[in-house]
């Protein structure tokens, strides 16, 4: 490997990341389990796990590339595409929604006019709603490069917008070697849905208790036929969704 793929010299990258590579698989009887804190690596250095850390980290643990990407894929805090230098993670879930979450997410996105998975046209924030981020005695909350802001109000996300922008908020930001794009998801992980996240407004992107998409998913399982396959025998079952619910229901009630 050369260190370069396409128009991009990753050999800087790589001889950076090479000897904490080493250290890391040095530390593991099985070298697989460094594959985290490898792609960690890479990340701190770029700012994101490219494909060439991908491929760089399955040549060093002898992993198909396919394994690494799937690992990254799976874990929320690697960026497989390049963000802004604060990314803002507000939590959705029930005690934020609770105590107010919806307002917060409508006024950044408002005030930063950009939406889930995506980035300022600066390059400055990127902005993601996420799942519970276990701070539920101080919500609503958010990370901001992952630490941590409480009780959040419209007033003090105004505070900590200008502090960044002014460059005097106490949290540094991330590197950035490469511009981000307007928005940041792999167009991969959006693009092939199951029958039952396909035609709704946002699957990947719920937008709290006024969301529908939950409620349309349903209505497709009991409009449509559901088709169970691809299991280890021979065995398949079609049955009429509509049918299947009531017989459920019918069944719960006794």
């Amino acid at each position: 490997m050369n260190g370069t793929t396409g128009t991009r010299d990753f050999a800087p990258v790589l001889a950076q990341v090479k000897p904490e590579a080493e250290r890391l698989i040095a530390q593991y009887p099985d070298s697989r389990s460094a594959l985290l804190p490898i792609l960690h690596a890479f990340q701190n250095v770029e700012g994101w796990v490219s494909p060439e850390a991908m491929t760089a980290a399955g040549a060093m643990l002898g992993l198909p590339v396919s394994v690494v990407e799937s690992t990254a894929s799976f874990y929320t805090l690697f960026f497989r595409r390049p963000v802004g230098k604060y990314v803002l993670q507000v939590c959705r879930n029930l005690s934020c929604q609770l105590n107010g979450a919806e307002k917060i997410m409508t006024h950044i996105r408002e005030r930063l006019n950009i939406g889930h998975l995506e980035t300022t046209h600066d390059g400055l924030f990127s902005y993601e709603e996420v799942e519970c981020l276990a701070a539920c005695d101080r919500a609503p909350c958010m990370q901001v490069n992952l630490d941590f802001v409480y009780d959040l109000t419209r007033e003090n996300v105004d505070a900590l917008l200008r502090e960044i922008m002014a460059g005097t908020y106490e949290t540094p930001p991330l590197r950035q070697t490469a511009k981000p794009a307007a928005n940041w998801h792999v167009e991969q992980d959006w693009a092939q849905k199951s029958p039952g996240a396909r035609e709704v407004s946002s699957p990947n992107d719920p937008g709290g208790m006024g969301d529908v998409s939950g409620l349309r998913m349903i209505e497709r399982l009991a409009d449509g036929p559901v088709v169970l396959s691809g299991r280890p025998t021979e065995e398949r079952l079609i049955v009429e969704g509509a049918a299947r619910l009531k017989h459920t229901g019918s069944a719960n009630e006794h």
